[in-house]
C-alpha cells in the first residue's frame, strides 16, 4: 500500500485547524489505496494550536527555524526519511478544501508536482482582497517571464508531490517565498508541473501574508534564482 504524507503548516490556527483536519477524506484516500500520515508543522504558535493538534492522530514538528519555508523543508526531510510515496501540503487556515486532496493526487504527473490553482477554480468572492489578487497575478507573470515554465497560481499553498520531485527540489527559503522557490527549482530541474482548479474560501482568523514586504520577498527570490538557479549550499 503506498503511503501518503499530509503536511499541515500552522501558525496560530486554533480557530481553523480542527475543521481542516476533520475534513481530510481519510476513508476515500484509503479506498484509493493510501496509508495516510498527517504531520502538523508548527511555526511557533502562541495560541492553542499545539494543544488542539495533540488531540489528533498525527505527528507534530515544532520546527527548528522561524518561517513557513523552514518548516516545510524540515517536513520534506522527514518525508524522505520515512520513505513515504506522496506528499500533499495545504495551509491550515480554512482557505483550502481538504476534500480536494484526492483530485491533486490523481493529477500528479510522473515524477512531478500538482499545484492547486485558485484563480481558475472556485474562488469565493470574499476569499482574496483585490491587492492580493493583483499581487499574485504580477508575481506569477514575473515568475514565467524570468524562468520560462508555465504556472497559473504562484502563491498557492496547496501542492501535491511525487517522491522523486521532492528528492530533486533544491531549496533554502525560510519564509513565505518557499512556493516561489519550489517553482524555480521545478524550472531548473525539469520537474513536471500540472495545475488543478481548486476551491478557495475566506481564511479563518488574521491573515499572515499579503503585505508589500511579503510580495517584495517573493519577487526577490524569483530574481535571485534567475541569477543563481541553485541555492548556495546545494552547489558543488
Amino acid at each position: 500500500m503506498p503511503s501518503l504524507f499530509i503536511m499541515l503548516p500552522t501558525l496560530d490556527e486554533e480557530k481553523a485547524l480542527s475543521d481542516v483536519y476533520n475534513r481530510i477524506p481519510f476513508s476515500k484516500l484509503n479506498k484509493m489505496g493510501y496509508d495516510c500520515r498527517v504531520v502538523i508543522v508548527d511555526g511557533g504558535s502562541n495560541d492553542d494550536t499545539l494543544e488542539i493538534a495533540r488531540g489528533f492522530d498525527c505527528e507534530i514538528i515544532e520546527q527548528w527555524g522561524e518561517g513557513k519555508g523552514a518548516g516545510i523543508r524540515q517536513a520534506f526531510k522527514l518525508f524522505l526519511e520515512k520513505k513515504d510515496d506522496v506528499l500533499v501540503m495545504l495551509d491550515s487556515d480554512g482557505t483550502y478544501h481538504p476534500e480536494e486532496i484526492p483530485n491533486l493526487i490523481l493529477a500528479i504527473p510522473e515524477n512531478g508536482i500538482a499545484i492547486g490553482d485558485r484563480l481558475h477554480g472556485n474562488l469565493a468572492s470574499d476569499a482574496m482582497t483585490s491587492k492580493n489578487w493583483i499581487g499574485n497575478q504580477l508575481l506569477t507573470w514575473l515568475a514565467v517571464v524570468l524562468h520560462g515554465k508555465a504556472i497559473s497560481d504562484l502563491c498557492s499553498g496547496f501542492w501535491a508531490f511525487s517522491r522523486k520531485a521532492i528528492e530533486d527540489l533544491k531549496l533554502n527559503s525560510m519564509r513565505f517565498e518557499i512556493e516561489a522557490e519550489m517553482y524555480t527549482s521545478c524550472a531548473y530541474n525539469n520537474i513536471p508541473i500540472t495545475h488543478v482548479p481548486i476551491s478557495y474560501s475566506k481564511r479563518v482568523g488574521k491573515a499572515k501574508l499579503g503585505s508589500v514586504k511579503d510580495g517584495t520577498s517573493i519577487a526577490r527570490k524569483l530574481i535571485i534564482r534567475r541569477i543563481f538557479p541553485v541555492p548556495h549550499e546545494e552547489r558543488e
